[in-house]
């Protein structure tokens, strides 16, 4: 079974360079049966994987069943410029998105992906970065190419390009992923707590507070907390020791 890198676009294409370079290695490297993004000098992997990361979960197992570390880096866009074109390729418009993004967009995707999170083969590379969209202004409503948007829209993706990366968060054990709790927070909680306090925090959009039931869900799943009762129908919680 083969897995390859086809349609990549600019972002996926600059952060595999800038990672090859990084760890000294080799791009589009068929080994075991899979071609890997990243093979570095020491023989590990590194997969870059822009968005459905569970896809990866048969690449990922049988990876660690051979005995090799792999590394998946994910970008996660804290701001995005949006570039709209014409057919000529003229600048219409190019602004700043009023949506910001944070650390905690990552859960949904990890929620395919928490039976080897811990596992001492895998790590997981968060990189938080600033884009540019490039869109197409078309001359009627078009569906996207994936056909998830519910309306059709007077333009078209035409790709994500890397501008700038803000910070890069590593995840390899329990202690790393603890770091997504924020201060404050009592020693026995409920996603309500949880959600008030990234409420709070300034440096957050509003967006990472909806995710307070999503990161109990996955921190149960992983063995990082449990559940100590249920008071009014609102299950408790501690950090497992």
């Amino acid at each position: 079974m083969k897995f390859s890198t086809l349609n990549e676009t600019k972002l996926h294409n600059s952060l595999k360079n800038l990672y090859c370079t990084i760890y000294e290695g080799y791009t589009e490297v068929e080994k075991d049966g899979y071609v890997y993004d990243i093979i570095t000098k020491n023989g590990n992997a590194v997969e870059i994987q822009t968005k459905n990361l569970s896809r990866l979960m048969p690449k990922i197992l049988r990876t660690i069943d051979y005995g090799h570390n792999i590394k998946l880096v994910h970008p996660v866009i804290i701001t995005n410029r949006i570039h709209l074109i014409d057919e000529q390729g003229n600048t219409i418009s190019n602004r700043k998105s009023p949506k910001r993004g944070s650390i905690y967009d990552i859960l949904k995707e990890l929620t395919g992906l928490y039976e080897v999170l811990l596992n001492k083969h895998f790590s997981l590379e968060i990189v938080e970065i600033e884009i540019t969209e490039e869109r197409l202004k078309t001359s009627h409503p078009v569906q996207s190419k994936n056909n998830r948007r519910r309306h059709k829209r007077n333009w078209d993706r035409l790709n994500k390009q890397l501008d700038k990366i803000i910070n890069t968060r590593r995840f390899n054990k329990k202690e790393d992923y603890l770091h997504l709790l924020p201060e404050g927070l009592n020693n026995e909680f409920c996603a309500k707590d949880l959600e008030k306090l990234l409420k709070a925090d300034k440096n957050l959009p509003s967006s990472a507070a909806r995710n307070a039931h999503l990161l109990i869900w996955l921190f149960v799943r992983m063995g990082i907390i449990y559940e100590t009762c249920i008071k009014r129908r609102t299950h408790y919680y501690k950090i497992k020791e």
